[in-house]
């Protein structure tokens, strides 16, 4: 027996509910990439409270990734059977729990346990709502449907992490946390208020993973996302030594530039949301481009602040178009498994985070930041070339 679509299990939404469950999905990932990033900023804080050196809180940063990699295949076959409202919500309600536990953390291995849960979560959310505009939404919003979930990405960056940095430097790294507990438990509501049931469309188990593994259309997206991913976070992760060492900007201006990066990266996850799902090829191939010319230059450019700001406004856009190309390639390549795709999709995408920042950091501690920005300009150029090879490779 076929498969049953969308349609055939999902009660019709009005355009109206349709767009309130779009947006609290969004918000979900919104609150997940601010709670990953959020110790970026408050780093030395949490580290100098535990006595820990600066290597061993970074495992706050790494750790999250790594188990989202595992997670998203392990998680979203376990419970393949389940309602994915109800997984959603699930999701939602462990990484609320995993903000109030690090609030309350009298010691650092509490921080790294609620550092677990929000791997898990990463993993389990990702997965599922990456995929989901289009059981949401009328086929002809889907594109946009797809923009307004992956908005929460450049949002959480540019909004969520300076906020909680903020909020730490004036009240406290834990009240930082209790406040990303309290947001989250908010989106909890909504997604309990606004998502109707969603029956599994076709059970993700492992080995619909393994089939989509030996399709080369997946394979070819692994690989683009890998090389992309890699090349934007084992760079724009230092982009703040690079900002103070070659730039010489002061705190106050590299605040101002990544801000303004992130409004570019909202602006450029808007533009690739509109045209990844008529060519994510070429908004991929652009991404990566745009990526590559603004690491390779900021070396010679950036030193001066016009430079450096007008760089980081072409790599905010271009990097902003990565994760809707990504995704959508991902379905593209398996149309029949959505969720599969969007699982495949999480994991290589958040297991490259953290490889990146960590070989990153091994290169910045090893050559100089403008050493770093070189080697991932290389890498950007190396997916660039990638994807103009499988173009030609189809004629």
């Amino acid at each position: 027996m076929p498969a049953p679509t969308p349609a055939s299990v999902d009660a019709p939404l009005s355009p109206r509910a349709g767009w309130a469950t779009v947006v609290s999905v969004a918000l979900g990932i919104f609150a997940i990439v601010t709670t990953e990033i959020l110790p970026i900023g408050l780093l030395t804080s949490i580290g100098g409270d535990f006595t820990v050196s600066d290597g061993t809180a970074g495992l706050m940063m790494t750790m999250p990734g790594f188990l989202a990699a595992v997670a998203a295949p392990l998680v979203t076959s376990a419970t393949a059977r389940l309602d994915r409202r109800l997984m959603l919500c699930l999701c939602m309600l462990l990484l609320a729990l995993a903000n109030f536990l690090a609030a309350a953390a009298s010691d650092y291995w509490l921080v790294l346990v609620s550092r677990v849960m929000v791997g898990v979560t990463i993993g389990g959310f990702w997965s599922i709502g990456a995929g989901l505009a289009d059981r949401l939404v009328p086929p002809e919003s889907a594109r946009r449907a797809t923009a307004v979930i992956f908005s929460g990405v450049p949002l959480g960056s540019v909004l969520g992490v300076p906020a909680g940095t903020l909020i730490g430097d004036l009240a406290g790294w834990r009240t930082a946390f209790t406040v990303m507990g309290l947001f989250t438990a908010g989106v909890l509501f909504l997604l309990l208020r606004f998502v109707p049931p969603l029956p599994p469309v076709r059970a993700t188990r492992l080995g619909v993973l393994g089939g989509l593994l030996r399709t080369t259309g997946t394979r070819l997206a692994l690989l683009l996302t890998f090389l992309v991913v890699l090349a934007h976070f084992g760079t724009y992760t230092y982009v703040t030594p690079f900002l103070e060492q070659v730039t010489h900007a002061d705190g106050g201006t590299v605040t101002a530039f990544l801000l303004l990066y992130g409004a570019a990266g909202i602006a450029g996850n808007w533009l690739g949301g509109t045209r990844a799902a008529r060519s994510p090829r070429a908004v991929f191939g652009l991404a990566g481009g745009g990526i590559a010319a603004a690491t390779l230059l900021l070396p010679a450019l950036g030193r001066g602040e016009a430079g450096a700001v007008t760089l980081l406004i072409v790599w905010g856009i271009a990097y902003g178009a990565v994760p809707v190309a990504s995704q959508t390639w991902f379905s593209r390549a398996a149309p029949d498994a959505p969720e599969a795709a969007s699982v495949l999709f999480t994991a290589s995408f958040q297991a490259t985070i953290s490889t990146g920042a960590l070989l990153g950091g091994v290169a910045l501690d090893r050559t100089s930041p403008s050493a770093v920005m070189l080697l991932g300009g290389c890498v950007a150029l190396l997916m660039v070339l990638a994807t103009g090879a499988a173009r030609s490779a189809r004629g």
